[in-house]
């Protein structure tokens, strides 16, 4: 059973003094700071309490504002502080995303928990051991580099030792953490640099509480919501006198369009839900637009156009040149379990406990939609069974919040159905890009253009109008106006600038602000079709250039690290792109995420089926640069993880829609990555550089997987395909062409 994680002061205390939690959000504290900015994310919650507390009793816990997603943080962020403290990795545990209990840390997303957390917790844990040590010095009058740290003790050279809770003082980490910190040599790891095993897995393979999903609170009711049939649909009329009456039927909810009905238990919520779905009347007016059509759709919209790269070199100049334009369509989270939320209203206060990738966000959308102050609105981050982006976990969270607030007291399940998680969530949005590029006479590109359109890639909370359920109340709340995110990071624009040296490069965003269909975050934003685009393009160069694939990127890659990554993925695939088996092809892809993360390239092995057009691939080599490696096994899963996925999304998947619905609203008319169809073997190589930065690794592989086996279906047919997904029947046609 999944319970709340209550903490308070009385408790904290009840042991006899302690570190206790607080906030200095960027404010006065944080301006008069002097010197370098703090590292990570305590540049914005600088006091060391905030992220390290030790208790008079000797327990230890570190706190994080990101969410565990399944990307194995949790597990590298325990390693972190066990290893800067000097403590033994079960010896501590980790607090996740709470309003009450964590840091602001606004959403987990871009890969960068690594890189604010983890480096937020690294600093945090060694400046506390630090701390720790100097009172210990004072205790033992021996100065503080005659002393070592070991097992949560400090130890003094003739045996003396005092455990860290006898040290601790009650404001003794409440102080601002300083720019440099006392890091250890990473020679001397122990716990950091291990392939520790995750300790969200148990519960997950073992049928145990692992989700959001399996939560189940004393007194909890289930509660359904009825979704409209289509977007901007009226209720019009609807009789509820019928189901009132059902078994077990506790109320029905009505605020506006906002429909929803609560019960005892699950399946009577099911069935009320259903027979209130009946009784319904709605008004539509949806106005889709023509799925077949979608790239010249897109670049028809009014858009806002932005250059937001170029380099001119007029001495060089090109003679060879090739076109090509690539499509992506509208795609799905896909996420296996439909989102969930529990809420409870209580005495004028609401506890959500969502699975959102942003709890402070979504609490400020919350309190905004249910007119509270957010300090009587607290929500408390527990992991859902699939995504990574902006899915419906949002909106159930805000369901549930709606609901708990009309039948006070007991706690609310709100669970969406598959249909509707496929029909309402926000999708990951359409794209097209469109390049030019000319070749000099040794065969290196002279003149690269690249021009990119799409939508906002981020509609996520912060405001009530980005909720459902809000955007359904009777005093509705406007959605708001879509904006391209800034680069470096970008959104649409995400690794549209090439990590190659050209000497010539024209880069256009053309950002989209119209949205046919609800979209948002989705794993990797636009670097997914950008990478797509330019590893595509840059295997179509080589082979006009009559060069290797591998060969053709050295010559424009002077990164030396992206070079290391190159060829470390080639060399292990044991690269080769001559003949390959009958019906087999080879390709190959590299990025670095946003130009600023982690480094991956991938050699693939694709088995192409001429009859039907199947595409399967076979095995996968991968290698990554993530910086220093804290979890060299969890870097491994998100490589892993990151090939299943976009194999996934580039064979198979499309929101499908006509002109009033959507209509890719289950696993036959959504189809995912079966079983069957995952690949005989995939290897990971890391390349671990100690002492350098965290760079995230979450969705580094997301480009590359998709070029790469883009590239090795044209190996394997002769045919090159442009538009995503590469489906059997695309592949088919092409072969048949």
């Amino acid at each position: 059973m999944t319970a709340p994680v209550v903490l308070d002061r009385r408790s904290v205390l009840a042991g006899g003094g302690a570190l206790i939690v607080s906030f200095s959000l960027r404010g006065a504290a944080a301006q008069e700071q002097k010197g370098p900015e703090l590292p990570g994310s305590l540049a914005k919650t600088p006091n060391l309490d905030s992220w390290i507390r030790i208790d008079a009793d000797g327990r230890i816990t570190a706190f994080t504002g990101k969410a565990e997603l399944g990307q194995g943080f949790r597990t590298a962020f325990q390693q972190v502080a066990a290893e800067q403290l000097d403590i033994a990795f079960d010896a501590l545990k980790v607090i996740t995303a709470d309003t009450k209990l964590t840091a602001n840390e606004g959403y987990t997303s871009g890969s960068h928990s690594m890189q604010d957390s983890g480096t937020a917790i690294l600093h945090a844990a060694a400046q506390a051991r630090a701390l720790l040590v100097a009172e210990a010095a004072k205790r033992f009058d021996i100065p503080p580099d005659k002393l070592r740290t070991e097992n949560a003790a400090v130890i003094a050279p003739d045996g003396r030792r005092l455990s860290y809770g006898e040290l601790v003082a009650a404001d003794m980490l409440h102080v601002p953490a300083q720019p440099a910190s006392p890091l250890k040599d990473p020679a001397s790891f122990k716990v950091m640099g291990q392939p520790v095993r995750r300790v969200d897995i148990p519960a997950k393979v073992t049928g145990g509480a692992a989700y959001v999903q399996d939560m189940r609170l004393p007194g909890m009711v289930h509660a359904r919501v009825v979704r409209p049939p289509s977007y901007g649909a009226q209720l019009v009329e609807c009789d509820t006198a019928a189901i009132e009456k059902m078994p077990g039927v506790i109320g029905i909810v009505r605020d506006g369009d906002f429909l929803a009905v609560v019960a005892e238990k699950e399946f009577g919520a099911v069935k009320a839900m259903q027979a209130l779905s009946a009784a319904a009347k709605w008004r539509e007016s949806a106005k889709l637009p023509n799925q077949q059509d979608l790239a010249n759709m897109l670049t028809a919209l009014p858009s806002q156009d932005f250059a937001i790269f170029q380099r001119n070199d007029s001495t060089v100049s090109g003679a060879r040149s090739l076109e090509a334009t690539y499509t992506r369509p509208y795609q799905s989270h896909g996420s296996i379990g439909p989102s969930c939320a529990v809420a409870q209203f209580v005495d004028g206060a609401t506890t959500v406990w969502t699975h959102t990738q942003g709890v402070y966000p979504d609490r400020q959308a919350i309190a905004e939609m249910l007119g509270m102050p957010q300090s009587s609105v607290r929500l408390i981050h527990v992991e859902g069974s699939g995504c990574y982006g902006h899915n419906g976990a949002d909106d159930a969270a805000a369901d549930a919040a709606l609901i708990a607030r009309a039948l006070p007291g007991r706690p609310i399940r709100v669970q969406w159905m598959r249909e509707q998680e496929h029909g309402w969530e926000p999708y990951g949005p359409a794209m097209v890009t469109k390049l030019s590029a000319s070749l000099d006479g040794n065969g290196k590109i002279a003149d690269w253009n690249f021009a990119v359109w799409s939508n906002t890639h981020s509609m996520r909370p912060g405001g009530a109008g980005s909720l459902l359920a809000a955007q359904h109340m009777a005093r509705s709340f406007t959605v708001p106006a879509p904006k391209p995110l800034p680069l470096p990071e970008g959104g649409g624009d995400r690794n549209a600038i090439p990590i190659y040296n050209f000497p010539n490069a024209h880069v256009m965003h053309h950002f989209i602000p119209a949205m046919p269909l609800r979209i948002s975050a989705m794993r990797a934003l636009g670097a997914y079709h950008n990478v797509f685009s330019i590893e595509s393009f840059m295997d179509e160069l080589a082979g006009l250039a009559g060069d290797d694939p591998v060969a053709f990127r050295l010559k424009h890659l002077d990164d030396q690290r992206g070079r290391a990554v190159v060829e470390k993925a080639a060399g292990e695939f044991g690269w080769v792109r001559g003949k390959a088996p009958q019906n087999r092809g080879y390709g190959f892809a590299f990025a670095r995420y946003k130009n600023l993360a982690a480094y991956c390239a991938i050699a693939t092995e694709v088995e192409v089926d001429p009859e039907t057009g199947r595409a399967r691939l076979v095995r996968a080599v991968a290698a990554v640069d993530a910086g220093q490696v804290v979890n060299p096994d969890g870097i491994t899963n998100q490589i892993e993880g990151a090939i299943v996925q976009s194999t996934s999304w580039t064979l198979y998947e499309s929101v499908t829609f006509d002109e009033a619905r959507i209509t890719s609203i289950d696993w036959q008319t959504y189809p995912i990555l079966r079983f069957d169809a995952v690949p005989d073997s995939i290897a990971v190589h890391i390349i671990n550089r100690p002492g350098q930065p965290f760079l995230g690794s979450g969705e580094t592989g997301q480009g590359p997987a998709a070029a790469s086996l883009a590239n090795a279906i044209a190996h394997a047919t002769g045919k090159r395909l442009r538009d995503l997904p590469l489906s059997r029947k695309r592949i088919k046609d092409a072969i048949d062409a």
